[in-house]
């Protein structure tokens, strides 16, 4: 399709969105519409460490969780090869084992399409589309397209958008470093792995912890 046509349509299908949605899931919605998809998901990284996650809600809500949780899937390759990565969600997938099983666990069977957002010459984020039923039958060119258009979007903003999830997880990730002694890093894979534990979200568990719910020993780094 022409780049301007497309456009258009995107900006017609934004317009039919709910302006009470916030912007991250209004652009979000449209990309659904206008890319034909089933679902969909926005990461944006605004800086290194810094990420702010959107998703229309849905079975596709827990796939991205899962990859927050175990740190790779689709999403990761896409911000790390900066190109179109397309998998077919089942257990049987070798790429990511641990992800595909538990994926396929959550739905029967769909096709992810994780493409790449760029604004300003560089890679700010990824486009998740979640496609059930026929292939996508918009180009890796359209898709390319509609993801740099919100990424543009979603950066020009990133001031007015909500990053307090993201926050919470910061300031959890601080209270372990001092509960347990360790690095940041370390202390973010000790949240991501009892988030993995409970089949539950980086957020529940940094909750817990900000809450003291949760408190971790120096036994727990072992």
């Amino acid at each position: 399709m022409d780049r301007t046509e497309l456009l258009g349509l995107f900006a017609r299908s934004l317009a039919k969105v709910d302006t009470d949605h916030p912007l991250a899931m209004r652009l979000c919605e449209a990309c659904v519409d206008i890319l034909r998809a089933e679902g969909a998901a926005l990461t944006l990284s605004a800086a290194p460490g810094e990420r702010l996650a959107v998703s229309t809600p849905g079975m596709f809500d827990q796939l991205e969780s899962l990859q927050e949780v175990l740190g790779v899937g689709p999403l990761h390759q896409a911000l790390a090869e900066e190109r179109l990565i397309v998998m077919h969600v089942d257990p049987v997938a070798d790429d990511y084992p641990v992800f595909s099983q538990l994926a396929g666990s959550i739905v029967d069977e769909a096709t992810l399409y994780a493409t790449p957002m760029r604004a300003a010459g560089r890679v700010v984020g990824v486009l998740s589309l979640y496609v059930t039923a026929e292939p996508q039958t918009r180009s890796a060119e359209d898709l390319g397209l509609v993801a740099d258009a919100v990424g543009a979007a979603l950066l020009g903003a990133a001031e007015s958008l909500d990053w307090s999830e993201r926050t919470q997880i910061h300031r959890a990730i601080g209270m372990v470093v001092v509960q347990l002694r360790i690095s940041p890093e370390d202390a973010f894979a000790v949240i991501r792995a009892r988030a993995f534990t409970r089949s539950t979200s980086l957020l529940s568990v940094a909750q817990d912890v900000l809450g003291q719910r949760l408190q971790f020993s120096l036994g727990d780094s072992d």
